[in-house]
């Protein structure tokens, strides 16, 4: 059986991408060189619902199942801004910078994903939904002072928007893991709100 590595998510405009990769310069001229492995910008996502490992079998009732989905949401806005770390900025892992929805809609478009994917073999997530963009990972080894260095240096930066960005559409992708960096495919596109 034939096996693809998905997900769905929101693709991000070409502005925020540049916005993005302007701030991962930014925090890279302030951290020790090769301390966090920074993703490339052309490759962020709003990441809805990682599937996984998928049968390729599947792929057509996934994608039905999310065109399904956003139909259910009308097209919003969100605001981009804020960094943070997962766990935290005392031992960060990743750095992200946040996302803000006020109207609800974002939050109803992953729950409805995660409505119609659930009965295809793909469990609820259990966490509670936290919108973000991840920037970059902390690299494996980094010590402890320049871990506390990332964590300080995301402490330090101005909170506040720093873009915008308005969701019309929602995707089902495919993730190839390539010695370069994953090779991203879009399987399907899906315009909220039917």
């Amino acid at each position: 059986m034939r096996m693809l590595r998905t997900f769905i998510a929101i693709e991000l405009d070409e502005a925020l991408k540049q916005t993005l990769a302007a701030l991962q310069t930014r925090l890279r001229e302030r951290l020790a060189r090769g301390s966090v492995r920074w993703v490339r910008p052309e490759g962020i996502h709003l990441t809805l619902k990682f599937l996984g490992e998928t049968p390729a079998a599947q792929v057509d009732e996934i994608g039905q199942a999310m065109v399904r989905a956003a139909a259910q949401v009308s097209p919003f806005t969100f605001t981009v801004g804020g960094l943070g770390c997962f766990p935290h900025t005392r031992r960060p892992r990743v750095v992200w910078v946040g996302l803000q929805e006020p109207t609800g809609a974002l939050a109803r478009l992953r729950n409805a994903v995660e409505t119609q994917v659930a009965p295809l073999g793909f469990p609820t997530e259990e966490r509670p939904f936290r919108p973000h963009l991840t920037l970059g990972r902390v690299q494996r080894g980094v010590s402890r002072s320049k871990a506390r260095e990332i964590g300080l240096a995301v402490e330090a930066d101005p909170p506040g928007t720093i873009a915008r960005m308005h969701v019309t559409t929602v995707a089902y992708i495919q993730s190839e893991l390539e010695p370069g960096g994953a090779v991203y495919t879009t399987l399907r596109v899906a315009n909220l709100g039917g």
